[in-house]
C-alpha cells in the first residue's frame, strides 16, 4: 500500500511517501522552489517523492492531506452567529477550505496526463500533528499533545495514543491559541515575517520577565489546565487580517489591536528601529508566559492519564527552550519530538493515520515504523557531483580553489576536522537531505565551538543574521552527560539544555548567553560519517562536538550540490565537502 501524505495550503508545504507502513521519502516544498516556508500544493515535493521511489501518480493508493473541512463546522457556524466577524475574514477562510476540498483537481493539474486512482483522505489537522509524533515513536502508549496556531478551527488537541490508535479527548478552539499569542509578541517586537517566532526565543535570554504580569493579562490560565486569550487585545478573530497562503511565502497581517496593546506593553517596535532592553524583556516575558501555559497543560494531562510518556507536536512544539524543561517542570519521564513538529510534519502524520489506523477502509499494518533519524530527502550520486565540478571548473578556479576526491572516509573526516580546528568554516553536504527545519549533519555549515569569535565569523562570512541568535552544538550521543546537565536523546535538535558550568568556557561559540545549548545528539548507526567526523575532531581537541548551523545564506537550506557550490562560491566559506569531494579555498 502506497500513501502520499501532504501538508498543503499551509506554510511549510510538504510531501511524504509511506509504503507498506514505512516512511520512504519526505521533503518540504521550499527546498525545491527556493522560497522559505512556501505555501500551496507541494507539487515539486510530490514529484520528487514519487520519482525517488520509482513510482508514478497512478501507483499511489491513497492521498492524505492534513486538512478536514468537515470537522468542527457546528462550532464554526455558532462562532459566526455569535461574534459576527468581518465578511472578508469569512470569505478568506471559506476560500482556503475550498482549496483543500478540491485537491483531486489540483493534483491532476500538477501531473498532466497522469492517472489518479488514489482515494483522498482528509485528516483533521491536529490528528495529523499528533500522528506525526506518536505513530512514528517507539511508544506503545503515550499522552499526545498538539499545540499550534490554528488548524481546522482548533489550536490545541490532546488525548491518548495506544498501539496504532489515537483518541482525541479535548481541544482548545478558535480564537484562543498559544501560537497566536507568541506570534503577536513576535510582531510587536518588530519581527514581521512568517516564522520569525524563533527570533523571540533566541532574544529572550538577554532579558528579564519584567512584563509577566502584562502577559498574564493576554493569556489567562484556566482551572482545567487550558488557557484563553483576552480577546480585547487581538484582531485575528474579528477583522479582515491580511493573509497570503497560496503559491508563495506566507504573509500574515498584524494580529493585535495596536492601541490597547501599546497601552499594556508600551510602543511597538517600528521597522528598522534599534532593539532596546525593553524588547529583550518583552521577549523573555513572552517565553515565560508560554512556558507557564505549556507546563500547566502538561501537569493537567499527566494527572488525567497517569502515563509517563509524552508525544508532543504542533508548531509551538518547535519551542526548544520549553521542550528542554519538560522533565524538570512536569512529571513526564520520556518524550518523543518529531523532526518537524510544525505543519510540514502533517504530511507524515496524515500519511501514517491512513497507513496505520485503517482510515476509510485502508488496510492496517501491524508493525510500527520508528523514525529515529531524519535523513529521508534527496541525495546526489558521486558521478553527478563529478559532472557538476567539471562543468563549473572555471568558476572554481576563478576563486583560487583546489578540488580533490578522497576515497578514504577516515582521511576525509580527519582533514575536515583539522580544518575545523584551524577556525575554518566548512560546508558539509552528505547523503540524504534532512527532513524538517534543522540541519542535522547532511546539509550543515560547521565551525569550531571553542572559538569565542566563531559566531561573528559565521555572521560575517555567510549567515548575516541577528547577533543575538545562537548556534547549535552537534554532540556525540555517548558524551552528552559529560557536557550537559541533562542526559537525553535529541536527534532532531528540538531541545535546549544547560551546558555544565565547568564546560561553558570551553565551547563559547555554542553556549548561549544563559548558559544553554540547543543540542543535536549524533548516533553512529544513523549518521556514521557525521559521527566519524565529530569523533575525529574529538581526538584532536578532546571536545566531542562541532558547531552546526544550516547550510544556507538567507534562503532555504540547500538541497542540491549545485546550490551548495553556489553558496560556497558567493560567500567566504573556506572548505566545501560534497560527499567524497573536498573543495578548498
Amino acid at each position: 500500500m502506497i500513501v502520499l501524505g501532504l501538508n498543503a495550503y499551509h506554510g511549510d508545504s510538504a510531501a511524504a511517501l509511506v509504503k507498506d507502513g514505512r516512511l520512504i521519502a519526505a521533503a518540504e516544498e521550499e527546498r525545491f522552489r527556493r522560497i522559505k516556508h512556501w505555501s500551496g500544493l507541494p507539487t515539486e515535493a510530490m514529484k520528487w517523492c514519487l520519482a525517488d521511489a520509482g513510482l508514478k501518480l497512478g501507483d499511489v493508493d491513497h492521498i492524505a492531506i492534513n486538512r478536514n473541512p468537515k470537522v468542527n463546522n457546528l462550532r464554526r457556524a455558532l462562532y459566526v452567529l455569535r461574534k459576527r466577524p468581518s465578511l472578508g475574514l469569512i470569505l478568506k477562510r471559506l476560500g482556503n477550505i475550498r482549496r483543500a476540498g478540491s485537491l483531486e483537481e489540483a493534483v491532476l493539474a500538477a501531473f498532466p496526463g497522469g492517472k489518479l486512482r488514489a482515494k483522498v483522505h482528509h485528516v483533521e489537522h491536529h490528528l495529523a500533528h499528533l500522528a506525526s509524533s506518536f505513530l512514528v515513536s517507539d511508544f506503545d502508549e503515550a499522552v499526545c499533545l498538539s499545540v499550534d496556531g490554528f488548524g481546522d478551527f482548533a489550536s490545541s488537541a490532546w488525548g491518548m495514543g495506544k498501539g496504532n490508535d489515537i483518541q482525541i479527548d479535548g481541544r482548545v478552539y478558535f480564537p484562543h491559541s498559544l501560537g497566536i499569542f507568541y506570534s503577536v509578541i513576535t510582531q510587536f517586537i518588530g519581527f514581521p515575517f512568517f516564522g520569525d517566532e524563533y527570533k523571540v526565543m533566541g532574544l529572550a535570554p538577554y532579558g528579564e520577565p519584567k512584563y509577566l504580569k502584562e502577559m498574564r493579562e493576554l493569556v489567562q490560565l484556566q482551572n482545567d489546565g487550558t488557557f484563553k486569550l483576552n480577546l480585547k487585545y487581538f484582531r485575528h478573530h474579528t477583522d479582515d487580517v491580511h493573509y497570503t497562503w497560496d503559491n508563495c511565502c506566507p504573509e500574515v497581517g498584524t494580529l493585535y489591536k495596536q492601541e490597547p496593546m501599546e497601552a499594556l506593553l508600551g510602543p511597538q517596535r517600528e521597522k528598522g528601529a534599534a532593539l532596546e532592553q525593553r524588547h529583550r524583556d518583552l521577549a523573555r516575558s513572552a517565553q515565560a508566559m508560554y512556558e507557564e501555559a505549556f507546563f500547566a497543560m502538561l501537569q493537567s494531562l499527566h494527572a488525567r492519564y497517569r502515563c509517563d510518556n509524552l508525544a508532543l507536536s504542533g508548531g509551538c512544539a518547535m519551542n526548544s527552550v520549553a521542550n528542554g524543561k519538560v522533565y524538570l517542570n512536569s512529571p513526564f519521564k520520556r518524550m518523543y519530538l518529531p523532526a518537524s513538529a510544525g505543519d510540514a510534519g502533517g504530511a507524515i502524520g496524515s500519511a501514517f493515520v491512513v497507513a496505520l489506523q485503517g482510515t476509510a477502509g485502508a488496510p492496517v499494518h501491524s508493525t510500527r515504523f520508528v523514525m529515529n533519524h531524519a535523513y529521508v530527502g534527496p541525495q546526489t550520486s558521486d558521478a553527478e557531483i563529478k559532472t557538476l565540478l567539471d562543468a563549473r571548473n572555471a568558476d572554481i578556479v576563478a576563486e583560487s580553489c583546489t578540488v580533490r576526491r578522497l576515497d578514504d572516509e577516515a582521511e576525509l573526516c580527519r582533514l575536515t576536522a583539522t580544518a575545523v580546528t584551524e577556525g575554518k568554516v566548512i560546508g558539509w553536504f552528505q547523503g540524504r537531505m534532512e527532513w524538517g527545519p534543522r540541519a542535522l549533519g547532511n546539509r550543515s555549515i560547521l565551525g569550531d565551538p571553542r572559538r569565542a569569535d566563531m559566531k561573528d565569523i559565521l555572521n560575517l562570512k555567510i549567515k548575516r543574521r541577528e547577533s543575538f541568535r545562537p548556534f547549535a552544538p552537534s554532540i556525540l550521543r555517548e558524551h552528552v552527560s559529560e557536557w550537559f546537565e541533562q542526559d537525553d536523546d535529541v536527534p532532531f535538535m528540538m531541545e535546549v539544555f544547560q551546558v555544565r558550568e565547568d564546560k561553558r568556557a570551553q565551547i563559547p561559540a555554542t553556549t548561549h548567553v544563559d548558559g544553554s545549548g540547543r543540542l543535536q545528539t549524533v548516533h553512529q548507526d544513523t549518521n556514521p560519517r557525521y559521527h566519524r567526523l565529530i569523533e575525529s575532531y574529538r581526538q584532536i581537541t578532546g571536545v566531542p562536538m562541532v558547531l552546526n548551523t544550516s547550510f544556507n545564506e538567507n534562503e532555504p537550506v540547500v538541497c542540491t550540490p549545485q546550490q551548495a557550490l553556489d553558496c560556497f562560491l558567493r560567500t567566504k566559506m573556506d572548505v566545501l565537502v560534497l560527499n567524497d569531494w573536498m573543495i578548498t579555498r
